[in-house]
C-alpha cells in the first residue's frame, strides 16, 4: 500500500507528485498541441478553449477524468466514471446486461467498453447467432476483431464501438463537456476504424440533447505516453513557479 506521507522520507524526495493513471491523460491532453489529436465526430474545432473536456479512455479498465480550462490555468479532476451504470439501447444491448448480470449483479459501462468487455459483446452475439464461441484470449480476440479474420468478433468490435459512443455521450452530458478526447490503449489500437463505426449514432443519441450532442468534438489522442507526459507536466503544475 502507498502511504502518501512516507513517499519523501523512504524515496529520499524533496518534491513529488501523485496522481491518478487517467488524470495524468488529462494533463497530457491540455498540453499535447494540436497535431497530437486526431477527429473523429462532430466541428473540426480544437479541444483547447476554455470549459470542460471529458477524457475517457478504454482500456484494461474504462479511464475518465475530467479537465476544465479557466482564462489562467488547467484544473484535473481524475474520477471512477468507468463505474456508471451501462444504459442498453436496443435489443442486443439488453442481452449483453443479462448475460452480465448474471456474473455481476451489477454492470458498469467498464464491463462492457474495456479491453476485457470484447469477449463479454462475443459470447451474446455467437448465442444470438447459435454458434459456439472459439476459445481465445482477449489479446486474441482484439486481433481477430481488428483484422476481420473473425466475423462475429468483427460485429463485437462494432457493437464495442456502439457502446463507446453511448458512454462517451452520458460522460460528456454529466460532466458539461464542451469537447471530448478519446485515450487509453484501446483508443490508440481502434484507430481511425471508430470513425466508420457506429460511434457518433449512439454519441449522439440523447434524445431531446441531440443537437447540443451534434456540436460537440470528438477527438482521439495520438500521443505514444500520453500518462508519462501528462505525469511530468502535473509536477510542473505543482512545483513549478
Amino acid at each position: 500500500m502507498l502511504r502518501p506521507a512516507q513517499v519523501s522520507d523512504t524515496l529520499g524526495f524533496d518534491n513529488f507528485t501523485l496522481i491518478n493513471d487517467f488524470g495524468a491523460v488529462a494533463y497530457a491532453a491540455a498540453r499535447l498541441s494540436a497535431d497530437q489529436f486526431a477527429h473523429v465526430c462532430g466541428p473540426e474545432t480544437l479541444t483547447n478553449e476554455g470549459g470542460v473536456t471529458s477524457i475517457i479512455g478504454p482500456g484494461t479498465g474504462l479511464g475518465v477524468a475530467l479537465l476544465l480550462r479557466t482564462d489562467d490555468r488547467c484544473h484535473v479532476i481524475a474520477t471512477e466514471g468507468g463505474h456508471i451504470d451501462f444504459a442498453a439501447h436496443d435489443p442486443v444491448d439488453d442481452r449483453m446486461l443479462a448475460a452480465l448480470r448474471q456474473e455481476h449483479r451489477r454492470v458498469s459501462a467498464e464491463r462492457i467498453v474495456s479491453g476485457p468487455g470484447l469477449k463479454a459483446i462475443y459470447r451474446v452475439l455467437c448465442a444470438i447467432e447459435n454458434k459456439t464461441p472459439t476459445e481465445q484470449s482477449d489479446a486474441e480476440l482484439w486481433q481477430a476483431a481488428l483484422n476481420g479474420t473473425d466475423s462475429i468478433a468483427n460485429a463485437a468490435f462494432d457493437r464495442f464501438c456502439l457502446s463507446l459512443g453511448g458512454v462517451a455521450g452520458d460522460i460528456a452530458l454529466a460532466q458539461g463537456a464542451k469537447s471530448v478526447v478519446i485515450a487509453g490503449g484501446l483508443g490508440a489500437r481502434i484507430g481511425d476504424r471508430i470513425q466508420s463505426s457506429g460511434f457518433r449514432e449512439r454519441f449522439v443519441a440523447k434524445g431531446r440533447f441531440q443537437t447540443l450532442m451534434e456540436g460537440i468534438p470528438v477527438k482521439r489522442l495520438l500521443h505514444p505516453e500520453p500518462g508519462l507526459y501528462g505525469a511530468a507536466a502535473a509536477f510542473l503544475a505543482e512545483h513549478s513557479d
